[in-house]
Parts: C-alpha cells; structure tokens; sequence
C-alpha cells in the first residue's frame, strides 16, 4: 500500500555541516550499506489474504523499552509489513532486526529471509519511498522533529506519548499533519479501552449531572545522586542522542541501561521530558478533556506547586498539586496520589464516575447499567489502538487519538509544568496558544535546539 512520497522534499537540517566521529560514520555508513542489498521480498503466505497492494509497509522509529512492544504490535496485523528499523542504540537496532525476521521466518518467509534494514539515522528511514507509515518511540525531545519530517515526507505517523517537549513544538506538529494530508495516531491507548469510553460518555450525557470537579492522579518518580562521567559506551551514537537537547557529559543514568529494557533516566530529565506530568498526565488530562468535550482547547487558567530535587541528575518535580481552570467552570485537580487516587474522578451536582485501567465505578451504581440512546453524544469506538491505526491508514479516516487532541492533552500537562516551575498562577489563551500578560512564561513555550537542528 506504498503511497508515494510527498512532493516536498525531506530538508537536509543542514546535514553536511554536522560533527560526526569516525567511529559513528563509519557505523552509519556499514550499516547503510549492507541494508540497500537485503532482500524485502516475503512470500504472500506470510501475509494471508493481504494483497501485496493492500499491504502497510512500515519502518519503526525507536525500538527501546516502548519501541520494542510497538514493534511487536505492528508485527501482529497480517496487513502490515515491517521493512525497516532505526535506533542510535546499535545493539538495540540488531535485536530489533532480529525479532522482524524471526517472526516473519516463523510466518513462513523462509529460513535465509533477511529482509529488513537497519538505521542509525531517522532520516534515512524516512526518505525511503516504499515506506507508508512510520512508529515513533524515541525519547520525549525527540518526538516532534522526525514526526514532523514523516508528514513532509508523505508517512503516516503513530506517535509515542505525549506529543512533545513543548507546546510550540506540538503546534507545528499538527500543522504538519493537516498540511500534509497524513493520519496520526498518538499512543494514549486509554481512548481504545471501553471503560474510559463508557466513563466518558456517561459524563457526556449528563448522567451525572452538571460537572464541577475533575480529580486527576498519578504517581511521581524520584530523584537521584549526582552521576560521574562516564566513556561513551561503543554502541551508542551519544551525539545523535542528544540531537537538539543541550550536550551533557555521558552518563548511563542520563540515557538508558547498557543492558536490557529497563526504565531509563532519561524521564527524569527535563533536558529530555517533563515527567510525570506528561508520562502520566498525559493519559488522564486526555481523558478529563475528552469527558468534558474540550480536547480541542484547554484550561484558561493553571495554577501549580510541586517540589523539585535540590540537587542530583534526575530533576523533574516531585509532590505536585495543580489546579486548572476550564472556560466551563470545571475545575481540574490533578495532583500526585498522595492526593488523588489514580485514574480520573468526574465530580457532579448528581453523581460520580472514576475510572482507571481495568476498573470503572458510579455513584449511583446503577449509572453503569445506562444504555447510551443514538440521539445522544457516543464517543469514537476503538477497541484496539494500533488496529485502528492501521484501519485509518488504508481508509484516511481519522484515528481515536489524532494530532489535535494529542496536542491539546500534551499542552494540559505543559502548562503545568510551567506553572509549577515559576510556582505562580498562570491565565491562557487556548486560541491563541500563549499566556497573557506573562512575558517569562511565554518564554517557556519553546526551547532553543542544539547545533544545526530546527524546527
């Protein structure tokens, strides 16, 4: 289902004049090379009744501890067909290589298949044309510039959570997306999971009366010691890894374990993310803007504290406690779960409904026996997240999670942040994206990039 390239090209982020060591030009360009002659044909067996025209061709961007479960995601749909894969992690990028051709080995495309290609550089990934849709699931800075890059290029995009480092980086990225032409999926699996949908409807259809509060929790990470530096170690291509963030000496706490899967330091670096706030918060904010019909605005005012580490490498918040302010009049809570308990509590004048992953529960509790009528709001129905993707990919419908909602929820939690860190009361403009009357927090809206990349 190769459906060609856009008519811009992919810009060169002024490639040639970017500091490579030899010892990652000479990985790149070994790796380069040996995929251009590896074969890609599978036999159609492998795919069932999936037409070679009918098929997603697919690269996957990232495959650490997230990327490898989305890898093996994709490889569960019959229809899709996964080409190539690209990591700074060498090692990473080999067992992902590995896990494509044993699974499609096992499918039945031969004991000598060998057919996909290896990547040191996102960008090479993407300017192959034979590439219909791409998986992102890099670290948080760098979500924007290849998503961004994939739409030029004329790919589909499934995006890790949340949509970015910031909100003038999230702008540009649906920008993108609409100018483009292309289907985006961000991966907040919450609204492919019928107990958030059945939550959210009910509070949509007022069957808990006029909504007043919003309690969203979730839980915090720690801090840690400061690190010593350490040698860069020979698989990873450091430089590439920090891209447009500041450079920073190595240390293996900063990026991600040497061995295995594990969860890596680099969530607690706001260099690299912002958190909690955006690894969780942007699951729940979604869901509280989806239950309150405004994912396509946000709060018109933030007001945020939370404690920071003194000291150490990890220094994302700790305890935090933010109250939002919606045009409605809702008020959103959302605080560490020494305060809320996790998931999402709508509070109304009639009732209550929290849900979290895998429970949902109303008061009354009959609510939950309530048949939404087809006069009334029904919510977008997606029972598998990557399926409907995928789905949307060959119908150019739109996704369950597209680009403006990811937008949109990634920026709840981005506010957040900023307030939390100035540790004062902020008012937004939602249409205009920017703060009022507040020069330094508009500054915070963006962040200088490293070197030669841009937005």
């Amino acid at each position: 289902m190769n459906m060609g390239k856009s008519e811009e090209a992919l810009s060169d982020f002024a490639g040639s004049s970017r500091r490579v060591t030899r010892r990652a030009f000479l990985r790149r360009s070994a790796v380069a090379g040996a995929t251009l002659a590896l074969p890609t044909i599978v036999p159609s067996t492998v795919f069932g009744s999936a037409a070679p025209s009918e098929r997603i061709v697919v690269g996957c961007i990232g495959v650490g501890r997230m990327g490898m479960g989305d890898l093996r995601e994709a490889l569960g749909f019959k229809h899709v067909q996964v080409v190539a894969v690209c990591d700074v992690d060498s090692n990473r990028v080999t067992n992902a290589q590995k896990a494509v051709e044993s699974h499609y080995r096992e499918r039945g495309a031969g004991a000598s298949y060998t057919g996909c290609a290896t990547y040191g550089d996102f960008r090479e990934l993407i300017a192959r044309e034979d590439i219909d849709a791409v998986q992102i699931s890099t670290p948080d800075h760098w979500h924007a510039l290849p998503a961004i890059e994939a739409a030029k290029s004329g790919k589909d995009i499934f995006l890790q959570k949340p949509c970015s480092l910031t909100i003038q980086e999230g702008r540009l990225l649906c920008d993108a997306v609409r100018q483009y032409g292309r289907v985006f999926q961000i991966g907040s699996q919450q609204r492919s999971d019928a107990k958030f949908r059945k939550g959210c409807e009910l509070v949509r259809n007022g069957r808990i009366g006029k909504v007043h509060t919003i309690k969203v929790g979730f839980g915090i990470d720690p801090g840690t010691d400061p690190q010593p530096n350490m040698p860069v170690p020979e698989e990873l291509d450091y430089d590439m890894w920090l891209g447009p963030a500041p450079w920073a000496a190595y240390t293996e706490k900063r990026v991600h374990p040497q061995k295995g899967y594990g969860r890596p330091g680099w969530l607690r670096i706001t260099d690299y993310g912002a958190g909690m706030i955006t690894g969780w918060g942007s699951h729940h904010n979604d869901i509280a803007q989806w239950g309150m019909g405004t994912e396509d605005t946000g709060p018109v005012e933030i007001n945020g504290r939370a404690e920071f580490p003194k000291n150490g490498l990890w220094d994302v918040h700790g305890p935090f406690h933010i109250e939002y302010t919606y045009a409605n009049g809702v008020k959103v809570i959302c605080a560490d779960t020494k305060v809320n308990k996790q998931g999402v509590v709508f509070e109304g004048s009639e009732g209550s409904v929290y849900v979290r992953r895998g429970h949902i529960e109303t008061n009354p509790a009959s609510l939950l026996e309530e048949t939404i009528g087809p006069d009334e709001t029904q919510l977008y129905v997606s029972n598998n997240h990557k399926g409907n993707f995928y789905d949307c990919v060959k119908s150019r419908a739109q996704t369950v999670a597209p680009a403006e909602v990811a937008h949109r929820s990634c920026s709840v939690c981005l506010l957040g942040d900023i307030s939390m860190r100035l540790g004062r009361k902020l008012r937004w403009d939602p249409a205009k994206e920017e703060f009022v009357g507040d020069a330094e927090a508009n500054r915070m809206l963006s962040k200088p990039m490293r070197g030669h990349w841009h937005l």
